[in-house]
């Protein structure tokens, strides 16, 4: 049961909840405010975490950049050491070859003067020209040895010229021909008939013929055969050496031409090797713009080392190469300069043997007293002399009043071009490496009698 005053509460209360229920015009602009605000708000939160991902990339780039830098810095680092290792490699290894040199000298000498004596027994005359053979060889192991030193350092320029292939055969053919007669074997020489020109280094290419030809006789038995055939094909000049030696095993064809690859060590090891001259050769020809190859059919099979080389037209025929022999008659006043002793000595018996009149000076100051005091013919100077080395007795000689008088032959261990090129500047009119050549040496003295 109703009352009235409780229908009218009822009425009142219900109108009230209506008017709850329907939210006014400001509170709807708040609602999408704040909606607003929150949707800003998430975008917000999603920048701030792409910028922290962001600045966390930037600082993983910063320490990768800072390691390269780093790395940079080592690897140049590295580098550097390298070439400073590199570097004090060459020059130990020039100075190992001068000092290996210098006791060579002496050595050469008396076996040569063993060779001249006069009283000289057949014995003793084949002793000497066993010791005299060792020397070339043990030089030739030198010069080998600095070769790929100096190849790998990029080191070696070539003096290239318009030549006769024929000339460089012929120069290494009279550095072996002596051991391939001792051995008894036989050598096949095949030339065309109209010389073969190539552009090249004649110094260098008798290295290239002389290292072939050397190792042909070396790894073939005594009574066996060697061949050298040069034949022209298409724009090249192909020089081919062969022999029927021991052969090559086929593990080692592929690696003939590398550093230190030998033989088989059980094989000629009387006469040594190192295991630098092919791959000398090789290097020597590719500077040419060559190419070398080495075929075998195996152990026991031989050998066979083909050459090629560019061919090139020569346009006048150079005329062979001849040995210079030293005149048989007249006397020279020689000075001869040279801190070692046994070399000194052996050198000026030798002199003598020729009736030249030799004076000895033991350094450079002495030298270059006598040099000042008397008149010479010759001045035969070391140039490793202690205290005053041989460069700078010669440009004293050279600035004073006697200077243009004596021909100076310089004395050296050390065979760079540029060695050669600084003795010469000093005023050195010939530069001779150590162990010298005795035939070399007579023959540039000979023409001052």
């Amino acid at each position: 049961m109703f009352h009235e005053d409780d229908s009218n509460s009822m009425q009142r209360s219900l109108q009230s909840g209506s008017e709850q229920l329907s939210p006014d015009p400001l509170s709807a602009t708040l609602l999408r405010h704040i909606g607003t605000l929150e949707d800003e708000l998430a975008r917000l939160r999603e920048s701030l975490r792409e910028k922290e991902a962001l600045e966390a990339t930037v600082e993983r780039l910063r320490e990768a950049n800072e390691h390269l830098v780093v790395a940079a810095i080592n690897a140049q680092g590295s580098r550097d050491d390298a070439e400073a290792t590199n570097r004090r490699q060459n020059e130990f290894l020039a100075m190992l070859a001068h000092e290996l040199r210098n006791p060579l000298v002496p050595i050469s000498m008396s076996a040569m003067l063993l060779e001249r004596s006069s009283d000289a027994s057949p014995q003793l005359l084949n002793f000497s020209k066993v010791i005299r053979r060792q020397v070339d060889h043990m030089a030739r192991l030198l010069d080998d040895l600095l070769d790929a030193a100096r190849i790998s350092s990029g080191k070696i320029t070539l003096s290239l010229e318009p030549m006769p292939v024929s000339n460089a055969i012929d120069q290494a053919l009279e550095t072996v021909l002596p051991r391939i007669r001792e051995r008894g074997q036989h050598l096949y020489l095949n030339m065309p008939s109209e010389p073969a020109g190539t552009r090249g280094d004649r110094v260098r290419l008798t290295q290239v013929f002389t290292n072939l030809i050397g190792n042909a006789s070396k790894y073939t038995g005594d009574g066996g055969n060697v061949y050298v055939d040069v034949t022209v094909e298409t724009g090249e000049v192909v020089v081919s050496v062969r022999d029927n030696g021991t052969g090559i095993a086929p593990e080692v064809l592929p690696h003939i031409f590398d550093l230190f690859t030998q033989g088989p060590r059980s094989l000629a090891r009387s006469e040594g090797g190192l295991g630098v001259g092919l791959n000398v050769v090789r290097n020597l020809v590719s500077m040419h713009g060559g190419t070398v190859r080495a075929d075998s059919d195996g152990l026991g099979q031989g050998s066979r080392f083909v050459v090629r080389l560019p061919l090139c037209p020569l346009t006048n025929s150079a005329p062979p190469l001849e040995a210079t022999a030293a005149q048989p008659s007249g006397r020279c006043r020689v000075l001869l300069v040279e801190d070692n002793i046994d070399a000194c000595e052996t050198l000026k018996a030798f002199l003598e043997l020729e009736a030249h009149d030799v004076t000895m000076a033991h350094d450079g100051q002495t030298g270059l007293d006598a040099m000042l005091a008397h008149d010479y013919d010759v001045i035969v100077c070391d140039i490793g002399l202690p205290g005053m080395d041989g460069l700078e007795v010669l440009a004293r000689l050279r600035a004073s009043s006697k200077g243009a008088q004596p021909l100076a032959i310089g004395l050296s261990g050390y065979g760079q071009a540029e060695d050669r090129s600084r003795a010469l500047a000093a005023g050195f009119d010939h530069y001779l490496v150590k162990p010298v050549s005795p035939d070399a040496l007579l023959a540039l003295v000979a023409p001052r009698r």
